[in-house]
């Protein structure tokens, strides 16, 4: 794939998924209104161990099946591919079933480890309820993301993009419709209105599967034409198939655990440890803030990250496997530039206007603000932890992702009550930033190790940004002060939204102003900005 592809994958993928961010953004604030602070944390408590049933039932497959398939297309092995393809669809049928069935019937054993039936907040019974609704989803997402994975390895981000939309807009309508009905027209309890909204995910993935069989049939000619041209020097059995699969799934499992463990790890002891200083009363809507509402704003920035490691893989894997060592390293600085280059502005813009923007998403909350404050700069972590992971598994050193992401939990496991303890919210906050800065310090010196990479030129581009970052910022502060003056701010919704507006699209306008003037904006991206230049120089000659 030239480097033109990859960004071209790159923006196909980040363009679904930044839709399906912003959809998953939308939809907070009507949601927080109905449910409120309560409601979201009674929503994360059945979010959390589906995601990481998700993680477990696909085992890491879907993308392994990406990386399996991008290598034996590169040798012109076809068949090899969609035998395994075949065989992977039956295989997510049968693990997808399993996980609903284990998590439908552990529920009521999981619950007590999360809230206490103390009267304050939500009950055992509850988060049971809600655990048991979102399970179903299990059924149809393993399969739909192992198709997703079998498109990718044939370098085609199209079905991913499309379907991870859809899949995101069936399951908000359904999810906003049905709480709205639930708790507006039938005046129902809190409980079945999150029970409808934590069903969603199934109805979601219904939406999903649709848009990838209508892919599937558009080019299964395309496909098949792919088999005729197989060069057949390979014969492998479904269990050599396997074997080499577990190999790369194995990491992928686990690097798909990362953000679930470290969300499973907070839902069991958050609550225990503000309980013990004697926070037990506020402590379900604090971690609501922090756990749900909060982390759906830090997770937008890193979503061109999530992008490149997807189209990272059987990029990588194919420069690694044709011993194209220049490519690869091209590929590493166009990575690395591309994903800090909008990831360090987005994260500190959102810390600088960390109220104006809580404000205008939920309501304002000086807990909310804070938390928000001091969980966005931990999404450059998040960015550069899922990049990183994507490298190590397209050079073959998976297994230092599983040590690095260890190294991390066992930090966050072992320090996070303790935290929590000597500083509440914040403690958590700064457990999950140490812990995932540590596996991406480790994540970077075995990339350097392994592949003779230098980060020089690329700290220095960074650092580049950073002053352009900080310029941007001394620009925006000021104009929001004013406004705040002027509006006699006192954190309405709507002084909040204008607030951000205005703010932030400045802040962009600087930003992008000073990246194309210093000519870093063409550095990262060639001709895609080249009618701006040709424009400067047409002034320039009138």
């Amino acid at each position: 794939m030239s480097s033109s592809k990859l960004l071209r994958g790159t923006f196909i993928l980040t363009g679904g998924v930044f839709l399906s961010r912003i959809l998953g953004l939308i939809y907070v604030f009507p949601f927080y209104q109905l449910v409120g602070k309560q409601g979201g944390a009674l929503y994360s408590y059945g979010y959390v161990p589906y995601t990481l049933f998700i993680s477990i039932a696909t085992m890491g497959v879907p993308l392994a099946v990406s990386k399996f398939v991008s290598k034996y297309n590169a040798l012109e092995e076809y068949a090899v591919g969609r035998k395994l393809f075949r065989s992977g669809i039956m295989l997510m049928a049968i693990t997808g079933f399993l996980a609903w069935l284990i998590l439908y019937m552990s529920a009521p054993l999981l619950a007590p480890f999360v809230v206490n039936d103390d009267g304050h907040g939500n009950s055992i019974a509850d988060v049971t309820s809600v655990i048991r609704a979102v399970s179903f989803a299990l059924l149809l997402v393993p399969m739909m993301s192992l198709i997703r994975g079998f498109f990718q390895g044939h370098e085609s981000m199209g079905p991913t993009a499309l379907s991870q939309v859809v899949e995101q807009l069936v399951r908000i309508v359904f999810l906003l419709a049905g709480s709205y009905i639930v708790l507006r027209i039938f005046d129902g309890s809190l409980v079945t209105a999150i029970q409808v909204a934590t069903f969603a995910a199934f109805i979601g993935a219904v939406g999903g599967l649709a848009v990838l069989f209508m892919y599937w049939f558009k080019r299964k000619s395309f496909l098949d034409e792919l088999l005729k041209q197989d060069r057949g020097t390979i014969h492998m059995s479904l269990t050599d198939m396997y074997k080499e699969l577990i190999a790369y799934a194995a990491p992928f499992a686990f690097v798909g655990l990362a953000m679930p463990l470290y969300q499973l790890i907070d839902q069991f002891t958050f609550n225990k440890a503000m309980a013990s200083i004697g926070l037990g009363a506020i402590s379900e809507d604090a971690y609501g803030i922090f756990n749900v509402w909060a982390q759906k704003l830090v997770i937008i920035p890193v979503t061109l990250a999530t992008s490149f490691s997807l189209t990272l893989i059987p990029t990588i894997t194919k420069a690694y496997v044709q011993g194209e060592s220049k490519q690869l390293k091209k590929y590493l600085n166009d990575t690395f530039q591309v994903v800090m280059f909008i990831t360090l502005p987005a994260v500190i813009g959102m810390a600088l206007l960390s109220e104006y923007v809580y404000a205008a998403f939920y309501s304002y909350d000086p807990l909310g603000t804070e938390v928000l404050r001091a969980y966005a700069p931990t999404a450059i972590f998040f960015a550069l932890f899922s990049v990183t992971a994507a490298i190590l598994q397209g050079i073959n050193k998976q297994k230092f992702t599983v040590i690095s992401l260890t190294i991390g939990l066992l930090f966050k496991l072992f320090f996070n009550y303790i935290l929590i303890v000597s500083f509440e919210t914040m403690g958590a906050i700064l457990a999950t930033t140490i812990g995932y800065a540590l596996s991406v310090a480790l994540n970077l010196w075995v990339i350097q190790r392994y592949t003779n990479y230098r980060y020089h030129f690329v700290a220095k581009r960074v650092l580049f940004m950073g002053i352009l970052t900080t310029m941007m910022c001394a620009v925006v502060w000021p104009i929001v002060k004013l406004m705040d003056r002027f509006f006699h701010y006192n954190g309405s919704m709507i002084q909040s939204v204008i607030i951000v507006a205005a703010g932030g699209g400045i802040g962009a306008a600087v930003y992008f102003y000073l990246s194309e003037r210093s000519n870093l904006l063409y550095a990262l991206f060639g001709n895609r900005f080249s009618f701006l230049r040709r424009k400067k120089e047409k002034k320039a000659l009138s």
